[in-house]
């Protein structure tokens, strides 16, 4: 009976001091650095995608406020036509235009977290999602299919890309 308490305490002594492996990351894919070089692309946080569609949301809603709260100070756009904007004031600016003009209307496709570690050896949480756009043009409806990589940080979105196509009328 010794024998087996001391070995359930030994146990229970081991059990407590053993350090718990962390999860290895999952590896998606690679990114291509300016220099030419690979970088391990991993699955990334969800909450960075909870928070790109929350944003995509504000859009279809026309909140420019909210838009504005989920942007970081320093936003920066980079339009699918060479477009670049930055800043909160200059974005708010193009929205109210654009809104006004175009009434954009997203439709999600997929969303995908994924992460990176950049050059400093910080780990970039993106987002790369695709959505059909519908935009009023006169009498016309044009309907574009887009894809977006957002780089979320902190809870705000930082910078982000836009890259389209017209939709052909084959697809779904």
């Amino acid at each position: 009976m010794k024998k087996y308490c001391l070995l359930l305490g030994l146990t229970i002594i081991f059990s407590c001091n053993s350090k718990m492996e962390k999860a290895t990351d999952t590896q998606i894919g690679f990114e291509i650095s300016n220099k030419g070089e690979k970088l391990i692309l991993n699955a990334g946080e969800m909450a960075s995608v909870a928070i790109w569609e929350k944003y995509i949301d504000a859009h279809n809603n026309r909140d420019i406020a909210a838009i504005k709260s989920m942007n970081a100070k320093n936003i920066k756009v980079y339009g699918p036509r060479g477009e670049f904007i930055e800043g909160l004031e200059a974005h708010e600016e193009f929205l109210k235009v654009w809104f006004s003009t175009n009434k954009p209307k997203w439709s999600p496709k997929y969303y995908i977290a994924n992460n990176v570690v950049n050059a400093n050896g910080d780990i970039e949480q993106w987002v790369t999602s695709s959505l059909n756009l519908s935009l009023v043009d006169g009498d016309k409806v044009l309907k574009v299919v887009q894809v977006h990589d957002a780089l979320i940080k902190d809870g705000k979105v930082q910078k982000f890309y836009v890259y389209e196509r017209i939709k052909q009328d084959n697809e779904e």
